[in-house]
């Protein structure tokens, strides 16, 4: 069996709880103490409690099995409080609230990149510092524009440059190995002025071809322009884990795919025999989007 990982996998794990004695009684003591427990996931997020946040997530037919919250690192080294929804989407509060739900797609749920941000100027980090690309990540993420760049009929175009001034920048690939285990990608959605996620996260794929490297690289660039999994629905390329749910808005097909893609870039977790190229049915997805 092929070795799997999930985008960002989160593994929970339960802190141990200390008691503490105090004017009531150990019972009192105990009971209140567990109300209090939070439950803190891999990489030190915990887990979203605010049944507001999970209803919006709900709402929106992703993934709801972990919603957590937790340092969102940036490549000029500050750190955001961001909400992690499911395997890797990435998204802050504000954004979560304008994001809306498309009703006739089903690799796309929220806002897709519009008008002018349709030519998207894309940066390569390469800070000397713990979050620059590597030779190999640079490789990658040449590859990963071309597979958006070379796709005709598409209105899309990514000019890539590398450097370190990302600030006009409209999209940044980074490493961020430092701050995860695990081996995989974050991104989040497009918002809702129609500009594509900024901020891409790679992390511990090294030891991976530049292949793997390349197609997690264009899995988040896809998560950034709107797309969602292909195998929402039941996670299969998963193994196990369930799927992710349809919501109140239902999920149609793209016009022209298939159910089952096996071979797309945006299945839900990804092997060490990726060839980092999109599927037939990936473009055809693509095409209809934009």
């Amino acid at each position: 069996m092929k070795n799997q990982f999930k985008f960002s996998a989160m593994a929970l794990a339960l802190v141990a709880v200390s008691f503490t004695s105090c004017e009531k009684d150990e019972a009192d003591a105990i009971q209140d103490d567990q109300a209090n427990v939070e439950v803190v996931i891999e990489n030190n997020r915990v887990e979203v409690t605010d049944q507001a946040i999970i209803d919006q997530v709900r709402g929106m037919a992703i993934d709801i099995a972990a919603i957590t919250k937790g340092d969102f690192h940036l490549p000029d080294g500050t750190v955001e409080q961001r909400i992690y929804i499911g395997d890797d989407i990435v998204t802050t509060e504000k954004e979560l609230q304008q994001m809306q739900v498309n009703d006739q797609r089903q690799f796309r749920t929220f806002n897709l990149v519009t008008g002018a941000n349709r030519t998207i100027d894309i940066i390569g980090y390469t800070g000397n510092d713990q979050f620059g690309l590597t030779n190999k990540g640079r490789t990658a993420l040449q590859w990963a524009v071309n597979n958006f760049n070379r796709i005709s009929g598409s209105a899309l175009r990514f000019r890539l440059t590398f450097g370190t001034n990302f600030s006009n920048s409209d999209m940044v690939v980074y490493d961020n190995s430092a701050n995860n285990s695990g081996s995989g990608g974050v991104a989040g959605f497009p918002d809702a002025q129609g500009r594509p996620n900024k901020f891409v996260q790679i992390y511990n794929l090294e030891g991976s071809s530049t292949n793997v490297n390349e197609h997690v690289i264009t899995h988040e660039i896809g998560h950034s322009i709107g797309f969602r999994h292909s195998d929402y629905y039941d996670r299969q390329s998963c193994g196990s884990g369930g799927g992710e749910s349809a919501g109140s808005t239902g999920a149609v097909q793209l016009p022209g795919t298939p159910t089952r893609d096996f071979d797309s870039i945006m299945q839900a977790c990804f092997s060490n025999n990726e060839d980092g190229e999109f599927s037939s049915n990936d473009i055809t997805a693509l095409r209809a989007m934009y």
